[in-house]
């Protein structure tokens, strides 16, 4: 990799990382592109080389985040059959807590307000994309009637959302794993197997 490469890669971390400090301290309208240079100890010229204007910057992260959390999850976790197993889940789900809490303070302003319907939007489209062909050989039915996948899609995503806001804005002493196992616990042995979902432990 060039030197000019990693120049590149270590100014936009500095620049990622001033704005998610400053959306911490004093939210994302209030923070302004100077505020994120000098915050990031470079001029203004040097963030619109890199960014556009503030959104640009926050769609980047989003996007960023939203990857990230694609990465870890898996199609190939859930069985061809009308089964779930647990603790595959579990392990992804663990994953998906640790990268959230490392990122604590984005992942507030991404389910807080406005931003909440865009993360959830996003969020939905990958889960469509890389579950669709899963969920629609589970076929799942309720009296006789095909549940819709963009239902059953949109309905966790939601809940996930709701979940991960109430996790980075609370007090809360629950590690990655234990809220792995809570959300499986609420949403495994609950919602899905009303759906017809059949649970492997």
């Amino acid at each position: 990799m060039k030197k000019t490469d990693i120049r590149v890669i270590r100014t936009k971390k500095m620049i990622i990382e001033a704005f998610l400090s400053l959306v911490n301290e004093k939210g994302y309208e209030a923070v302004t592109i100077q505020d994120i240079a000098d915050k990031a100890m470079i001029n203004r010229a040097t963030f619109y080389a890199h960014f556009k204007d503030k959104p640009d910057l926050y769609d980047y992260v989003m996007e960023y985040a939203v990857s990230n959390l694609s990465g870890i999850l898996d199609a190939n976790k859930l069985n061809k059959s009308k089964f779930i197993e647990l603790k595959s889940i579990e392990k992804s789900l663990t994953s998906i807590f640790q990268l959230i809490k490392e990122e604590q303070n984005f992942f507030c302003m991404l389910t807080e307000g406005s931003s909440s319907e865009i993360f959830r939007k996003k969020l939905s489209d990958v889960l469509s994309t890389m579950y669709e062909e899963t969920f629609s050989k589970l076929r799942i039915t309720e009296n006789d009637i095909e549940v819709p996948i963009s239902f059953i899609i949109e309905y966790m995503t939601s809940i996930f959302i709701g979940t991960v806001h109430w996790w980075v804005t609370t007090d809360s002493d629950f590690d990655a794993n234990h809220m792995a196992r809570l959300v499986i616990k609420l949403v495994g042995n609950g919602h899905l197997t009303v759906l017809g979902i059949d649970i492997i432990q």
